[in-house]
């Protein structure tokens, strides 16, 4: 025996229909979010400082240096190759270049009222107690993956006959106004085209309107010819992982953003709530550990639940190569474990222009 059709309390145009339902007294038509439970506190866990030797660049060996050059030069049609082949490389500095980075890893939930096609669903409106919603049932993914899902809510589902077409389950073709027909395109409607009966229409002046197959009347595209809407509430959650780089002042002067590279790892470590990075080496990394965390939970905790946090600290290789060119004075950087090169002023370009 199928269940029977729940109807929802009659209401006001406009107005949510879900208002005194508990847990969800404050939704608009719109949505909101809602506020997480409360957080846990975060645990200083151990932080054994990390082994000196770790904290050195390894020298970068000059074939390599050559190498990455050739390549980046390779990839620009204008570069003459010249200063690769010929040049002279006279000195090779390495530089200490830390980046902190912080993940943030939340689940973000937001409610709103929902209608689909009724399609045989269980209407459950009001049966029992609709569930509170942070407390419905949702699959996290993998920590610090992006991810989105969207969730019926239990004990919320009721049937409506569909508005759009007064519960018929179609509406009337725009495209030939309910009449199945259209006046041919090729003869105006005449029925007439250089004297004699126009060919496309067999002289009537209409064809048949394509778009509704001559009906004059299509499904409905709000119930899609089922005549009745489920309307419900629809759980909206969002995983989101929030990444946020810190690198420390270099004095090598180059000029490049270092997120796109990778470097040594020296330090990981990921918990629920993560505590400061306290007494390492450089302050420079305590000190960008507290206010990231710190500014994290500010942004994040009020309207996501923080599931797990992530901070790494990486060694980022970066060498300043000189060399001499025809009698001149030029650099460039290698930097990155995947040896990008930055090659400012490069002294042989020319300007290729096709005509």
């Amino acid at each position: 025996m199928s269940n029977p059709a729940v109807y929802p309390p009659p209401t006001a145009p406009g107005a949510n229909m879900f208002g005194n339902m508990p847990g969800y007294e404050g939704m608009v038509a719109g949505g909101g979010y809602l506020p997480p439970p409360v957080p846990l506190e975060p645990v200083a866990p151990p932080q054994p400082g990390p082994d000196p030797e770790e904290w050195t660049i390894p020298t970068l060996p000059e074939d390599i240096a050559r190498e990455s050059f050739r390549s980046f030069v390779s990839t620009h049609s204008c570069y003459s190759k010249s200063p690769v082949t010929d040049g002279v490389i006279t000195n090779m500095e390495p530089f200490n270049t830390y980046r902190y980075r912080l993940e943030t890893f939340t689940e973000n939930r937001k409610t709103e009222q929902a209608e689909k096609p009724y399609e045989g669903e269980q209407a459950d409106f009001y049966t029992q107690p609709a569930p509170q919603p942070w407390d419905i049932p949702a699959t996290t993914p993998s920590f610090f993956t992006d991810h989105k899902e969207k969730i019926r809510v239990p004990f919320t589902s009721s049937i409506k006959q569909c508005i759009a077409c007064n519960a018929l389950g179609t509406v009337r073709c725009e495209e030939c106004n309910g009449n199945g027909t259209k006046p041919c395109h090729l003869c105006d409607g005449s029925g007439r085209r250089d004297d004699e009966g126009c060919s496309s229409c067999d002289a009537t002046g209409k064809t048949r309107c394509t778009k509704c197959d001559a009906r004059g009347n299509m499904d409905c595209e709000t119930c899609e010819g089922k005549r009745q809407m489920l309307s419900y509430i629809k759980l909206k959650v969002k995983w989101t992982n929030h990444v946020e780089d810190h690198v420390v002042q270099q004095n090598s002067g180059l000029k490049i953003d270092l997120k796109s590279v990778s470097g040594k790892e020296l330090f990981k470590n990921s918990q629920s709530l993560l505590y400061p990075l306290i007494g390492f080496p450089n302050p420079a990394i305590s000190e960008a550990s507290e206010r990231l965390i710190k500014d994290h939970q500010t942004k994040y905790a009020q309207t996501s639940r923080i599931l797990q946090q992530r901070q790494t600290v990486e060694l980022i290789p970066i060498t300043k190569v000189n060399y001499k060119w025809k009698g001149d004075t030029h650099l460039y950087y290698v930097y990155g474990n995947e040896n990008e090169v930055s090659a400012d002023n490069y002294p042989a370009t020319c300007c290729c222009v096709i005509l």
